[in-house]
């Protein structure tokens, strides 16, 4: 018997290959789904089979939106509350890649190292997304023979009155 093609498999062909294009990016199977990863973390979780395509990315910045569309919904186990989104859709539906692809790339910038999303926006490793900090002022080394700077006095102890005085 013929194995039969999932409706889905260009959409899943094409998510993959865009998020395996970004730098570092590798791919992983635990628990029978695909996992995308970058330095050992996770930016996109994504099933595929005849029946549905899944996916889940984290949208630290469009969440509440995301959230909105028919077909999004938190991602269980917890993950929702940390701005996961998990997207599903059953066969006769077209799934939106430019959303999807914007969805990756949103989760690739959220979980990537600082200079490998900032390689992934501009190409250039070198080219920082926020312009570099000014450099810290040096300051002289005290001479060893310097003066110590003049401290001001301190207002002298009030001696205690005896005893016997006191009344």
């Amino acid at each position: 018997m013929p194995r039969t093609r999932s409706p889905f498999a260009a959409a899943e062909a094409h998510l993959r290959s865009h998020a395996l294009a970004k730098p570092e990016a590798t791919e992983h199977f635990p628990w029978g789904e695909r996992a995308i990863k970058v330095k050992g973390k996770v930016f996109l979780f994504m099933y595929c089979d005849a029946t549905r395509l899944s996916l889940s990315t984290k949208l630290p910045e469009s969440a509440s939106v995301a959230l909105l569309l028919p077909f999004a919904n938190p991602t269980g186990y917890g993950l929702g509350k940390a701005g996961w989104v998990s997207a599903a859709f059953e066969p006769g539906t077209a799934p939106p890649l430019e959303v999807l692809c914007a969805w990756i790339d949103e989760s690739y910038q959220a979980v990537a190292p600082a200079k490998l999303a900032a390689l992934a926006r501009t190409g250039d490793p070198a080219t920082p997304s926020s312009p570099p900090k000014p450099a810290a002022r040096k300051t002289k080394p005290a001479a060893r023979n310097a003066r110590p700077t003049a401290r001001k006095p301190r207002p002298a102890a009030r001696k205690a009155k005896p005893r016997a005085a006191r009344a």
